[in-house]
């Protein structure tokens, strides 16, 4: 059979939401060693990946159970929530590519001062004390902080200098996942007006 038809159609449908079912898995999975290995300790930041990830699990297990069964309601509602996310993803990823450097700062400024943790996390990873300037009677978790033979730099510009090229790289990643979110709601749309070659001829389902 052409591609295009029943069968190829259904199959393309399947194959995106077993990617989307291996995304998912490979985000909780990111984000619970991370928190295993101390690599993170925001439990925000780790809720929130999981959170991510549970739910692109649930919207990817209903896709592939209506693409499976060529169940109409299952369809339909995975296509409104799929336009629903990829219009989200896709601001985000435009967002993210047009921030011009005083915009990053802000952001930049704004997360680091939303959480302690967070912000002991870049320390230690980044090795830099503060955001601005280096606490000169406050904490730190830097290495440097309490070494005297080298001097720590402030986080800011350590951040800032690979901050454009992660943003960029994000909504890269961003665009290229929302085209494939309007491929399924395409699909999907496409799957629910099809007939089935191998039910009864005078049946629409």
């Amino acid at each position: 059979m052409v591609c295009g038809g029943f069968i190829c159609t259904k199959n393309a449908l399947s194959a995106l939401n077993i990617l989307y079912v291996l995304v998912s898995l490979l985000l909780i999975g990111v984000a619970a060693w991370g928190k295993w290995f101390d690599l993170v300790s925001s439990i925000r930041v780790v809720a929130g990946v999981i959170g991510v990830g549970i739910f692109l699990f649930m919207v990817a297990f209903v896709g592939l159970c209506g693409a499976l069964k060529h169940h109409q309601v299952l369809l339909f509602f995975y296509m409104i929530i799929l336009f629903i996310v990829f219009v989200m993803q896709f601001s985000v990823s435009c967002a993210c590519l047009s921030l011009n450097k005083e915009q990053q700062n802000h952001l930049l400024e704004v997360g680091w001062n939303r959480s302690e943790a967070t912000q002991r996390d870049v320390e230690k990873t980044l090795n830099c004390c503060g955001f601005n300037s280096v606490p000169v009677n406050g904490s730190c978790a830097a290495s440097c902080f309490n070494n005297v033979h080298q001097t720590c730099t402030t986080c800011a510009s350590t951040i800032q200098q690979a901050a454009g090229e992660v943003l960029r790289f994000v909504g890269g990643i961003g665009l290229f996942f929302s085209s494939t979110e309007i491929l399924g709601v395409w699909l999907a749309h496409r799957y629910r007006n099809l007939k089935d070659p191998r039910s009864n001829p005078g049946a629409f389902l």
